[in-house]
């Protein structure tokens, strides 16, 4: 058996968000006798706890001969204090890695093969070059619908998946590319009012400048362990939870953090990170929203139907109701364009402002009609009826209120520091509004990390617009990521003016 080589543990403050760190001396001992090298994959243990993490090779002297640095994220998951002796050895192979390789040259892979990889990055085995790697192999029309079923499949196994004990259990999901369509908020607090079941599990933003789980960590707590989501649901029938929180469908959360920079969201991958999640939350009933627009995910209906053609046939492969809507896509939604911004808008429409967006509760009713006509809850063509008046007379506020008390309480979103507003250059017509441009802006301005980041849209498609009137504004809380964003959209403007004549 191979002796383990053991290093004092130094606290060196280096975050390298969720990938294991960890690092080593150029001269190490236990480096030279072990051949380890920059990259190179280890196996760090510290009493009955371990995590693979990948080699940095230190040449200063931030440590002393005989310690070793960790990432923030590994040493917590180690649960280190300085001085601690840690445990360093080879780290086992992994014979998944073939089967990558085997996707990277165009061989078609089996259920048992997206079983072994997804098991492996589950497990946190894979470095992101790894991860990079297979996403990469995946995408660009790779992948069959036999493969993504499979894939599905196997990230569903990966983790946990819960049974409520009752259908229908209602759910909903867009496939994204609108800046500040945050309907899904709105949906669970109707769908719930209604009586139905809806444990709701979001993501964080991916490519987009906010995500639901990060407008509502605005609003109210969303990171929710297994038992708390459950009282919750079982209590007030539904819930926001943030489904990184939650070990269902746990190597989505690993897919999705090295998409992020890469800017990579294929079909394949798309189709099984909504669906995965969906099967390991229990959902019986889903509406899926795919917005089609010039500048959104989906950008023709040709891909639109190829989508929606993949969406049912794996979700028929594994019993699950699934409804699509193909909605417009051709500018973004509410106002507001950022965590706190969007949560603002979706304040405004659950209390009945009359400054609410139209559009976002429009959405908002047109989904959550959907989905009490699929559950049975209203008849065919009388869904957004019955979703309109839950809305109205506040029965969807208050159930909203419960929820997130039940969830640790209910909060007023932040507001931004530095705030600025670019007008238009010109009188015209609003002709287009670039939603890949916008979200980029908002990106540049700190959102979505910066929950009070962002943009807030002053105009829609089609309207009239004098010279100097505003266009929109820009949410920053620091003078530098401002400067970014102005300078970004002044070479890449996001809103098209036809000049008037």
């Amino acid at each position: 058996m191979q002796a383990a080589q053991h290093l004092k543990f130094k606290h060196i403050g280096i975050d390298t968000r969720q990938e294991h760190v960890i690092f080593m001396r150029r001269d190490c001992a236990v480096c030279r006798a072990e051949g380890f090298e920059a990259l190179t994959r280890v196996l760090v243990s510290a009493g009955q706890r371990s995590v693979l993490a990948t080699v940095h090779v230190v040449d200063s002297a931030i440590l002393a001969p005989g310690e070793a640095g960790l990432s923030n994220h590994a040493s917590q998951a180690l649960g280190l204090v300085p001085g601690q002796a840690i445990a360093v050895t080879h780290a086992p192979t992994l014979d998944s890695l073939s089967l990558v390789r085997a996707k990277i040259f165009g061989h078609r892979l089996d259920a048992d093969a997206f079983k072994d990889i997804i098991a492996d990055i589950a497990r946190g085995y894979y470095t992101d070059m790894h991860t990079a790697a297979f996403l990469a192999a995946c995408a660009g029309g790779r992948m069959n619908e036999q493969e993504t079923t499979d894939l599905t499949r196997a990230m569903v196994l990966a983790g946990e998946v819960i049974d409520w004990g009752q259908s229908p259990i209602a759910d909903k999901h867009c496939v994204g590319g609108l800046p500040g369509n945050r309907t899904t908020p709105i949906v669970v607090a109707i769908v719930a009012a209604a009586g139905l079941m809806m444990p709701k599990t979001s993501s964080r933003a991916i490519t987009s400048p906010a995500g639901t789980a990060d407008v509502m960590e605005t609003l109210t707590r969303v990171d929710l362990d297994m038992a708390t989501m459950r009282r919750v649901v079982e209590r007030e029938g539904g819930c926001f939870v943030w489904g990184g929180a939650l070990a269902l469908s746990p190597a989505d959360d690993f897919l999705i953090r090295v998409e992020r920079p890469l800017d990579l969201d294929s079909d394949a991958q798309l189709v099984a990170s909504i669906l995965s999640k969906k099967l390991a939350a229990g959902a019986t009933h889903v509406v899926l929203d795919i917005p089609v627009g010039p500048s959104a995910k989906v950008r023709s209906q040709e891909d639109a139907e190829y989508l929606e053609a993949l969406m049912q046939h794996v979700a028929q492969a594994h019993g699950l109701t699934l409804r699509i809507l193909r909605t417009l896509g051709a500018e973004p939604v509410g106002r507001g364009v950022g965590p706190a911004l969007e949560a603002r808008d979706v304040l405004a429409v659950l209390q009945g402002h009359k400054d609410a967006p139209q559009d976002l509760r429009a959405r908002a009713l047109l989904l959550a009609g959907e989905l009490l006509e699929l559950c049975a809850q209203a008849p065919d063509g009388a869904g957004y009826q019955r979703a309109q008046t839950l809305l109205d007379e506040g029965n969807a506020w208050r159930k909203f209120q419960a929820i997130c008390a039940a969830q640790g309480g209910l909060r007023e979103p932040g507001v931004a520091a530095i705030q600025e507003t670019i007008v238009s250059p010109s009188a015209g017509f609003i002709a287009e509004i670039d939603n890949r441009q916008l979200s980029r802006i908002a990106k540049l301005a700190g959102a979505p990390a910066t929950a009070v980041a962002g943009i807030d849209l002053h105009v829609r498609r089609g309207e009239r617009i004098a010279k100097g009137a505003p266009l929109f504004t820009i949410h920053a809380d620091a003078p530098g990521v401002l400067a970014y964003a102005k300078d970004y959209q002044a070479s890449h403007p996001a809103i098209d003016i036809t000049r008037e004549a």
